[in-house]
């Protein structure tokens, strides 16, 4: 296995590291899947379970939430373990988890089902973030960032016009069971064909788990990635949930275009994905980041003022945010990677998702404050202000990770500087 705190990786990609780069792309398909499906179903939900939009932003908050203190609470021990039994214990977790959202038969029973997928799915991201650091230099990161963060994109393309089909056919619940079966057979091929990831088990550590997540948590070093996510995740999951709704009642998208709204934009993302991560590489992951979140403040602030629109021209808008955003997430994910020395990788990436999660979470549950629904069924108010705080909060991210850029370089250039 090759580690990370070298530029000299191999350039090319062997066949296991193609099976590790393509199994952990379709594990996080069906994870962000699981978390993305219920955006698009808003308009099914509000009305079949007889619930407003605040009530709404609470379902997709809570599995932020304890996606969260699932993060916090792992932290300790995700150095402690082997990443694939780690990975096998959460990934079983969050099957369970998505089938009781597949029976459930109530809000508060799909609020608790969301809970407890949270608690595992939520967790999943950053040990594949881990797996991904170990085995793969800084040099060839943002390739393979580019190729397994593509999931965000597949499962807009594939798997949420079938979700939506399914939902429109069968019931909003027929989504969760087609995740919950794919993941079935993702979590075999991974029992059966990934070797043991255990080279950081060999870096001796005295600390208990409880002082290593605190040691971890409170490094000033680290503490300004968790800042930076934090505004990440604030910019993303503001305007997620209520997506659908927008285009439906506020653009006067028919519903039954929307699956080939998400397909055509996440085919595009699809293609540019591999692409960014290539210039990432090439260009350094800040330039990349600035260029992604110049064109997502532009494609916001038009997005969100727009009222009836053409299905033509929101497709051509939606490509371009969705552009903005990918750059953004893939350039980001490979940097925030190079921050945590080797023996707090694990730790490092829990702290980080949970503070990922958390400000998510928060940041639905405020969206859903913002944003009203006239007579449960009109168009969305107040969407422009929305569009107005996440642009503030990409603002102030660009240059918390212009800093954090700058720390970076530094800790490349004298990788043992910084290991107190």
């Amino acid at each position: 296995m090759t580690t990370n705190n070298t530029n000299t990786a191999k350039p090319t990609f062997t066949k296991y590291e193609i099976f590790i780069i393509a199994i952990l792309a379709i594990l996080q398909f069906s994870v962000i899947l699981d978390f993305m499906v219920l955006s698009p179903l808003g308009y099914i939900l509000l009305p079949t379970l007889n619930i407003d939009t605040k009530q709404f932003g609470i379902v997709v908050a809570a599995y932020a939430f304890s996606a969260g203190a699932s993060g916090l609470l792992s932290a300790g021990f995700a150095d402690k373990f082997d990443r694939k039994k780690l990975l096998l214990f959460f990934y079983t977790g969050f099957i369970i988890g998505t089938a009781f959202c597949a029976l459930a038969p109530t809000y508060h029973f799909l609020l608790a089902a969301r809970i407890f997928t949270g608690i595992f799915g939520g967790v999943m991201g950053s040990i594949g973030a881990a797996i991904v650091t170990d085995l793969f230099g800084m040099d060839r990161r943002g390739r393979v960032m580019g190729f397994v963060q593509t999931a965000f994109s597949a499962s807009q393309v594939l798997g949420i016009p079938v979700g939506l089909l399914l939902a429109k056919h069968f019931g909003w619940h027929a989504p969760f069971w087609m995740i919950a079966s794919t993941a079935v057979i993702i979590a075999i091929i991974i029992w059966i064909y990934m070797k043991p990831i255990t080279e950081h088990l060999l870096i001796k550590s005295d600390r208990n788990p409880f002082e290593h997540l605190i040691k971890t948590l409170t490094k000033p070093s680290y503490l300004r990635g968790f800042l930076a996510t934090t505004l990440l995740a604030t910019g993303g999951f503001m305007m997620m949930p209520f997506g659908s709704v927008f285009s439906t009642k506020n653009l006067l998208i028919p519903e039954e275009n929307l699956p080939m709204l998400f397909s055509i934009t996440g085919a595009f993302t699809i293609f540019f994905g591999p692409i960014i991560g290539k210039f990432s590489d090439k260009i350094g992951k800040f330039n990349m980041f600035f260029i992604g979140s110049i064109i997502s403040i532009v494609m916001v602030a038009i997005y969100t003022h727009l009222g009836p629109t053409s299905f033509a021209l929101v497709i051509f808008l939606n490509v371009i945010l969705f552009v903005g955003i990918s750059s953004r997430m893939i350039s980001s994910s490979a940097l925030l990677t190079a921050v945590p020395q080797p023996q707090d990788r694990g730790a490092f990436m829990s702290i980080n998702a949970s503070v990922s999660q958390i400000a998510g979470g928060i940041a639905a549950a405020i969206a859903g404050m913002i944003v009203v629904q006239e007579n449960g069924n009109g168009p969305l108010q107040n969407y422009p202000n929305l569009g107005f705080v996440v642009i503030g909060s990409m603002m102030i991210t660009v240059a918390l990770m212009y800093r954090l850029n700058k720390q970076i370089q530094r800790n490349l250039k004298t990788p043992t500087a910084d290991k107190k």
